[in-house]
């Protein structure tokens, strides 16, 4: 195989730990390439991840020779100018979740990277983790009978964190539903590959605390295509952290947790049967692998610029943006 070379835009959080050093391991993909706004921050990185160059600029690094993908890791205001520049470079490109703010900028990066066949991924890695995939396979075989409907409840007390002024969680400038923007799309991505596309959907989000500019509770309800009806209510001022779907089907019911390491419950004729599935030591590794299988033509990546787009249109909806 070929040695696919990333170049990565951003050094926060989620690439210490969570994809940074996927890019490395997976065999065919290097980290070979890292820029950051703050350049003492990206020299870090590369120094203690073995990265072996840093970028003065993001278009330094995207039309680099020495760089044949780019992963952008930074705020989702921000993913879309860099998202077009890596279109016109003529490169593959991985976007971290949320593609952007709302959907007219996921349709406008999704169709640049379609008008030049180029391979577009967003990182809602949770399609290829083997806890969820544990869940399709008991839908698909028809475990609790025909799907009915799906609900999730997801809270979380305040913390003095989301008040930070590097918190773009909580900016609505950036992240108009707040925590809602980083958390609730990956249970609605999830849902969208579980369920199938969703056709209609509404929501209300309103800012109940008064912390901070976005959105801190949102309800929503939703239906897809195969009929199977959906509900979600998200609220980030709450006195507990919950964290709980429930698929209900037409002879049993499934329920388990979005981002709670909790064993996963298929109940049916008052038996209820617990299957515990570990994640991996770096969550997305799965999902830079199927990266790298779909790049090499053995394989096709469950999570693209269209169905990132389509979870992006659903969030607006709830949010009440038509």
């Amino acid at each position: 195989m070929t040695l696919v070379r990333w170049g990565m835009i951003g050094c926060g959080d989620v690439t210490e730990r969570k994809s940074g050093p996927a890019y490395r391991q997976v065999e065919g993909f290097a980290l070979h390439g890292v820029f950051n706004r703050t350049l003492t921050k990206a020299e870090d990185y590369a120094a203690r991840h073995g990265v072996p160059h840093v970028f003065a600029s993001a278009g330094a690094l995207i039309h680099s020779h020495d760089i044949d993908a780019v992963y952008i890791a930074t705020p989702p205001d921000s993913h879309e100018a860099y998202a077009l520049e890596v279109a016109r470079a003529g490169k593959p490109c991985c976007i971290e979740k949320p593609m952007a703010p709302d959907h007219a900028a996921c349709v406008r990066i999704r169709d640049a990277f379609a008008a030049r066949d180029l391979p577009l991924f967003v990182a809602y890695y949770r399609r290829t983790l083997p806890r969820f995939r544990q869940v399709k396979a008991w839908l698909d075989e028809g475990a609790i009978g025909a799907v009915r409907h799906v609900h999730w409840t997801l809270t979380k007390p305040a913390s003095p964190a989301d008040v930070e002024a590097t918190n773009w969680r909580v900016d609505a400038a950036i992240a108009p539903g707040g925590y809602f923007d980083d958390l609730a799309s990956h249970g609605l991505d999830l849902f969208g590959w579980l369920f199938g596309e969703v056709s209609d959907v509404a929501g209300f989000a309103v800012n109940q605390q008064r912390r901070y500019s976005a959105a801190d509770a949102v309800t929503g309800c939703w239906l897809h295509r195969g009929g199977v009806t959906g509900s979600g209510a998200w609220n980030f001022g709450a006195a507990e952290r919950e964290d709980q779907v429930e698929i209900i089907g037409s002879s049993g019911r499934i329920l388990f947790s979005i981002f709670d390491d909790a064993p996963l419950q298929r109940v049916r004729d008052g038996e209820v049967v617990e299957t515990a599935v570990e994640h991996p030591p770096v969550i997305q590794h799965f999902h830079v692998e199927a990266m790298r299988d779909h790049l090499a033509g053995s394989g096709v990546h469950p999570s693209t610029g269209e169905s990132a787009a389509h979870t992006a249109w659903v969030m607006d909806r709830i949010l009440s943006r038509r």
